[in-house]
């Protein structure tokens, strides 16, 4: 009886115990079916060494996951299952390269932008002492630089008499020819060159007037409206090159058209077009890959060879479009390169060369020029200098330049919507005088302009645009 009733007790504490290990739990799962858990603290173990809750599995599956995705967006292998992610991985790295190309370019645009930011803050510096010490001047008293002319003062037009200083702003030094207009002006030589391109702009003085002629090599009349033929798809458009070979040589016809896109670190690539409606339509017939890098938007085409300047020198290549491969080089004697003497717009336009009736010619300047533009006519064999010409017009004062009979034409502004044709410089009489002839940049980034002897028309690249501009011509006067 007394070994019973002690069974009982123990039974008793033992149940009790067990109470406080044990719970019994109810609540639906995932399903949304009613499930019941009844759950036992162990009396001896502190833990289960091989039990897995869910919560761990969960974070392994996660993690498990996570890998993969990581796997394929690194192109790796590791950890992807046979078959998984190999279907998207060329696309994966085909977007990864075009993003980290558009990166790139888009880093070096950058820091040109910083370089011409800095350019221009220092013009304005220069702009504000050069006021400055204008305001603190006394004011000279002479008579006017630009007098009446008898036959005209009634009528109301004036036009500068013969040998006066009225383009004196855009003077450096005077002509290796000995041009008698003898342009000078010393105050304005430590001008600023954004000022100098103002004051061209402002300084007006009406084309010769003369009838139109179609086929001879009479002086400029007039500049048409641009019309535009194409946009280019990227970043590597915003500045270009294109143009036509007045004399083209088989296998390419005379309607082919050339083009170069020119941002970038490696620029080779020519785009032939078979006539401007493929252009238009942006289906090059043609691709070639140049053995050298491109500078800038100075390139042309004449008698079946691209014409360029080689990267970071003063080396002109003649690449032969036929047998692609290159055909002469030589170095352009004295010539600045890689931003010494560039257009007002940059882009390292250092040496322009183009075609015009009387054949190859190259725009530039030299340290002994001290900045002014430099005009020399090339054998288009050889490439050798046949003879040159030193103008009295800064380089980095004008926008642009084109050549047409032999006569060279700058223009003095490559974002004004409404700008000027402000200098005319004629390598026949050794002679520059101050033109005013209307011209417009629609697209308010002007970085090439080139005559097309082929069409008889200005090529321009503004602002991503490929645009043409038709011109006028004088009668050419019998001598």
């Amino acid at each position: 009886m007394f070994l019973l009733l002690l069974l009982s007790l123990c039974a008793l504490l033992l149940e009790g115990r067990a109470q406080d290990r044990a719970a019994l739990w109810r609540g639906n799962d995932r399903a949304g079916r009613c499930q019941y858990t009844f759950t036992v603290q162990s009396p001896t173990e502190a833990s289960c060494p091989h039990a897995r809750g869910p919560e761990l599995e969960g974070l392994k599956a996660r993690l498990s996951l996570l890998e993969v995705l990581v796997s394929r967006l690194s192109g790796g292998d590791a950890g992807v299952p046979q078959g998984a992610g190999s279907r998207g991985q060329p696309e994966l790295r085909d977007a990864l390269s075009k993003a980290v190309g558009e990166r790139n370019l888009l880093q070096g645009e950058k820091e040109r932008l910083e370089q011409e930011v800095q350019g221009l803050q220092r013009r304005m510096e220069e702009m504000r002492r050069e006021t400055e010490r204008l305001r603190t001047r006394p004011c000279p008293l002479h008579t006017p630089i630009v007098p009446p002319s008898p036959s005209v003062q009634g009528g109301g037009l004036l036009r500068p008499a013969v040998g006066s200083s009225s383009m004196s702003h855009l003077v450096s030094r005077p002509n290796r020819q000995g041009d008698s207009s003898s342009l000078r002006d010393s105050t304005w030589q430590l001008g600023s060159q954004g000022f100098q391109e103002l004051k061209a702009e402002v300084t007006e003085v009406p084309a010769p007037v003369g009838s139109e002629d179609l086929t001879g090599c009479g002086n400029l009349i007039s500049v048409s409206e641009p019309v535009t033929h194409r946009k280019a798809d990227n970043i590597e458009g915003k500045y270009g090159v294109w143009m036509q070979d007045p004399e083209a040589v088989s296998p390419y016809g005379p309607n082919m058209i050339w083009r170069i896109d020119t941002v970038g670190s490696d620029i080779r690539k020519l785009f032939g077009y078979d006539d401007m409606v493929q252009l238009t339509k942006g289906f090059p017939s043609k691709v070639l890959l140049l053995p050298e890098q491109v500078e800038s938007t100075g390139s042309t085409v004449y008698r079946g060879s691209l014409y360029y300047q080689r990267r970071r020198s003063r080396t002109i290549i003649r690449y032969d479009l036929a047998s692609e491969s290159t055909a002469a080089r030589r170095d352009l004697p004295h010539a600045g390169f890689h931003g010494q003497f560039p257009y007002s717009w940059g882009g390292y336009t250092d040496i322009d060369l183009s075609v015009d009736e009387q054949g190859l010619w190259a725009v530039y300047s030299t340290n002994k020029a001290k900045g002014a533009i430099v005009i020399s006519q090339l054998d288009p064999n050889s490439l050798e200098v046949k003879r040159s010409w030193e103008t009295q017009i800064r380089k980095n004062s004008v926008a642009n330049s084109f050549i047409i009979c032999g006569k060279l034409y700058t223009v003095a502004s490559y974002t004004a919507s409404n700008t000027m044709i402000n200098y005319m410089y004629d390598t026949e009489t050794s002679q520059g005088k101050p033109v005013s002839i209307p011209f417009k940049n629609k697209y308010h980034y002007n970085s090439m302009i080139d005559y097309n002897r082929a069409q008889r028309k200005l090529f321009a690249w503004d602002n991503f645009h490929m645009v043409s501009y038709d011109i006028r011509l004088s009668r050419q006067q019998a001598n």
